[in-house]
């Protein structure tokens, strides 16, 4: 287990983040609150001179004005996969610029967090601090890592996986269904593999069950 005091975070290196709530409090309550997340991590993985609540205040016009004021701007980190749970949100992510993941992941925790306590009437703090983070040094635990961020929702008996490819709060769905709005790199993947039959199989792929069970003790983070 590792956190970001132990984890030091370099451009072009990719880590499994992990954080929680704070007495493992459910937090994504609702689908206005798992859109919202999902809102935040798309806008806060670029630098913003302005609060993603301001940003929603604009108007459609200057909206698209700021956007493309913006547009080529070196983004904080890159995507790979994501799996939002009720009590807590993995991510895996590399860094493209200096402190990247430390501001992307302190601006979408800062921006849900005001945004939860004020649609739930509720005070303080909601994540824990520091969250937790793992360096993927290869390949393979690269895949893994993926995978099991994509097993969350299985394996805590959320849905069942054939209906992963539908389930919007897991980057499960942007592989199936391939897009290019999306905000996650699926390519990175699907190439390593082959295509992305290749990627939905070793996702459901059970049978090396004792390799699981290695694997997943390096990259739960749990």
């Amino acid at each position: 287990m590792a956190n970001n005091r132990s984890v030091v975070f370099a451009n072009n290196e990719i880590y499994h983040i992990l954080n929680r709530s704070i007495a493992k409090e459910d937090i994504f309550l609702k689908e206005n609150h798992l859109n919202r997340m999902l809102s935040l991590i798309d806008f806060y993985r670029f630098p913003q001179n302005i609060k993603f609540s301001e940003f929603k205040k604009l108007s459609p016009k200057a909206k698209q004005l700021y956007v493309d004021n913006h547009e080529g701007n070196l983004p904080l980190v890159e995507i790979y996969g994501f799996s939002l749970m009720p009590n807590h949100f993995h991510l895996q992510l590399k860094q493209l610029s200096d402190n990247g993941i430390l501001k992307f992941t302190s601006n979408i925790q800062n921006g849900y967090a005001k945004y939860f306590n004020k649609t739930m009437d509720r005070d303080g703090s909601l994540f824990k601090r520091p969250f937790r983070a793992k360096h993927i040094d290869s390949d393979e635990l690269f895949l893994h890592v993926l995978r099991y961020i994509h097993l969350n929702p299985v394996t805590a008996y959320l849905i069942k996986f054939k209906d992963l490819s539908n389930f919007r709060w897991n980057s499960f769905s942007h592989y199936q269904n391939y897009s290019t709005k999306s905000f996650v790199n699926t390519s990175f993947a699907i190439n390593m593999l082959g295509d992305v039959e290749k990627l939905i199989k070793f996702t459901a792929d059970q049978e090396d069950y004792q390799k699981r069970l290695a694997y997943i003790k390096n990259v739960s983070l749990e």
